[in-house]
């Protein structure tokens, strides 16, 4: 069994990922400091796969906890790194601590890598690359905008790092995977997205309400240029995603060293927001509670992504709905209750 490790393998998508990372007949080791995550998504893991899974509490920058767990497990083969501060609105007021983590423990990783003699790494990106589009769906050619965050900078920089580390001839094979917007959770409801304090996402935001821990749901803005007025993205069942990740370690295999290439994952259409909240109505039996604010600052008016090339080079389709994944991450807010 080969063993890979990830970084934040206690995160939301990190964890959906040592899933499938196991029924695909992986070894996953979990890295996580957990300051952004929790000891339960190791014990919901471990439900769902019938087994132990072994995690190494620490920081990712810890350039010496990193080697040291490199040395204590033999033979990885390749690392999907998630560890990164991911909240747009904090990385506003904390530029510095988003840049020493996000940045810094991609420097640190590769680094170690080297020193170890792992090539294989796939790196968590976002479609945040893309900013505001100038046309719709986005490809993977599709100019790379100046950042609306330090959050969204922190992937353009740590792609660029990837590219020019590749361009040096190192002996890497890199992917990075731009997500669009995960959503949902396990089918099992034992793990699922669990922010801590207020939600930066929408659905948690949606299923918190529904569940009465939140006593209503602002959408910010109704007078976009889209259908309904409110803001489009492209939202993807978390369990595809996950899947995305075993592909990407799959195609590594037809690769030499130096590689380095980007892809789109998500499911090819948009939604609105007021879609998703009538979906979830609809899927949940429940009737939301929401107002209509003023837009936000930053906000991209919509975005989705031509998926293609993921179909055609890694042989991965997202095969679930929009449907399923608010089913999904109602049943898990109802587990949390």
């Amino acid at each position: 069994m080969e063993k890979i490790l990830i970084t934040g393998g206690a995160g939301f998508i990190g964890s959906h990922t040592v899933v499938e990372l196991t029924k695909a007949g992986y070894s996953p080791v979990i890295v996580d400091d957990f300051s952004n995550s929790n000891q339960s998504a190791i014990r919901g893991i471990e439900s769902i796969i019938k087994q132990s899974v072994k995690v190494y509490e620490g920081d990712c920058n810890d350039a010496q906890f990193m080697n040291d767990l490199f040395v204590a497990e033999q033979n990885i083969t390749g690392v999907i790194h998630f560890a990164a501060y991911k909240a747009v609105g904090e990385s506003v007021e904390k530029p510095l601590q988003y840049y020493q983590n996000n940045v810094g423990s991609l420097m640190v990783l590769l680094d170690v890598m080297k020193k170890n003699g792992v090539e294989n790494v796939v790196f968590s990106s976002s479609c945040t690359v893309y900013g505001e589009p100038d046309q719709l769906p986005v490809t993977e050619k599709s100019p790379i905008k100046p950042a609306e965050s330090p959050y969204g900078n922190t992937k353009q920089v740590c792609e660029e790092i990837l590219e020019d580390v590749i361009k040096s001839d190192a002996d890497y094979k890199a992917i990075a995977l731009r997500y669009f917007n995960p959503i949902g959770a396990h089918p099992s409801s034992h793990i699922g997205e669990l922010p801590l304090g207020v939600p930066n996402n929408l659905i948690p935001f949606v299923t918190q309400t529904a569940a009465g821990h939140r006593e209503q749901l602002t959408i910010f803005g109704d007078e976009y240029d889209t259908p309904d007025g409110t803001c489009v993205r492209d939202y993807i069942h978390v369990v595809d995603l996950a899947k995305a990740h075993v592909k990407a370690l799959q195609h590594f295999k037809n690769q030499n060293t130096p590689y380095y290439d980007v892809f789109n994952i998500g499911t090819g259409k948009g939604n609105s927001v007021l879609e998703v909240v009538k979906t979830f109505e609809k899927v949940s039996e429940q009737k939301l509670k929401y107002k209509i604010g003023d837009k936000r600052t930053g906000d991209v008016e919509q975005v989705f992504g031509d998926v293609e090339k993921a179909n055609n080079e890694l042989h991965w389709k997202a095969a679930l709905t929009l449907e399923d994944a608010l089913r999904d991450a109602w049943n898990w807010q109802k587990k949390l209750k």
